[in-house]
């Protein structure tokens, strides 16, 4: 097994980044024959005897992911199973069973913490899937940690398998969930559909096996920002996209926030998360599913190596969320 290389001597989380610690941590953990996909991608996929699984986890915290002021016990649940399920999703598989650990104050009230246990259960449920396990203990802050354990029907789409020639396409909303966190955080709680979309994302579930079935090239959950998590395809391709302005439809809501606070609302749209759409790539001739919409094109990459553009040209607005930052 390679040592990872050392940290900078004083180096800092938001130093090294999220990706420089994730890569740390991957080269100490040598993969056995059992791993048929380990880190760097939506989810793991693991060989059993049987078949495979597909396992992915994700952690919300109080004050970082979520605020009990701006939602309900019950939208965070479906929020935080949401943003497991897709990623099983991306992969073009569907989530079967899912376990949960919770830390939180010991005052805090237990109908809140029933409440968001019946939001977990209902967003699992959409797609079939049900709570099998998990863990609780006290905390100074909320936090739910949720495994997801699902399979694929067909070999899963990785995000490094996009090639020059291919479209890139999106299926589900982008940039509603941006949208409506910005009005929050300036105190507001209108438009209301963009509130609720930050509120409880809803992830076109059946989009990534029918991506799958269709021939999808690579596959992404887009929970970080658009722009961020085509970054991810493309380096792991080795390759450049391209993505056009026009092919957005921006809704009346997101127009009206924009003009309210003076942005353009195309930035909620590239550099957005937790709308959990699906971004995938498909050969130039390939019949795209319904709900899919072509947003851009593939190509070798040039000079600058693996890198997403708008329109041909680098984006200098909030490409999407970093994590281990000083601020917010």
């Amino acid at each position: 097994m390679t040592s990872p290389p050392p940290f900078a001597p004083g180096s800092t989380l938001a130093d090294v980044g999220e990706f420089g610690l994730v890569g740390s941590f991957t080269t100490r953990f040598p993969q056995g024959d059992h791993v048929y996909v380990g880190p760097g991608d939506d989810a793991a996929v693991l060989r059993t005897p049987r078949g495979h699984v597909v396992v992915s986890t994700d952690v919300l915290v109080e004050g970082r992911h979520f605020r009990r002021e701006w939602a309900d016990a019950r939208s965070i649940g479906r929020k935080a199973a949401a943003a497991n399920l897709s990623d099983v999703n991306a992969m073009g598989g569907r989530a079967h069973s899912l376990t949960v650990g919770l830390a939180a104050p010991a005052d805090l009230p237990a109908q809140w913490l029933s409440d968001l246990a019946d939001g977990i259960a209902e967003e699992a449920g959409l797609v079939g899937a049900s709570i099998v396990g998990g863990d609780l203990t006290t905390g100074s802050e909320v936090v739910v940690a949720v495994t997801v354990l699902g399979t694929c029907d067909q070999a899963p789409v990785l995000r490094s398998g996009a090639r020059p020639g291919d479209v890139v396409a999106l299926a589900g909303r982008q940039g509603w969930a941006a949208a409506g966190l910005a009005v929050l955080t300036r105190g507001f709680r209108s438009p209301r559909a963009l509130v609720e979309a930050f509120q409880r994302p809803e992830p076109p579930y059946d989009a990534g096996a029918a991506a799958a079935v269709a021939g999808a090239t690579a596959m992404i959950d887009v929970s970080d920002g658009l722009l961020a998590d085509l970054a991810h395809v493309a380096e792991a391709s080795g390759v450049a996209l391209d993505v056009r302005r026009d092919a957005f439809a921006l809704a009346e809501p997101m127009r009206a926030v924009g003009a309210a606070l003076g942005v353009d609302p195309l930035r909620f749209v590239l550099g957005g998360g937790d709308d959990h759409a699906i971004a995938a790539t498909f050969a130039a001739d390939a019949t795209l599913p319904d709900g899919f919409t072509v947003i851009g094109t593939v190509a070798e990459p040039g000079e600058p190596g693996p890198v997403v553009t708008v329109d041909g040209a680098a984006y200098d607005g909030p490409r999407g969320w970093t994590h281990f930052a000083t601020s917010s």
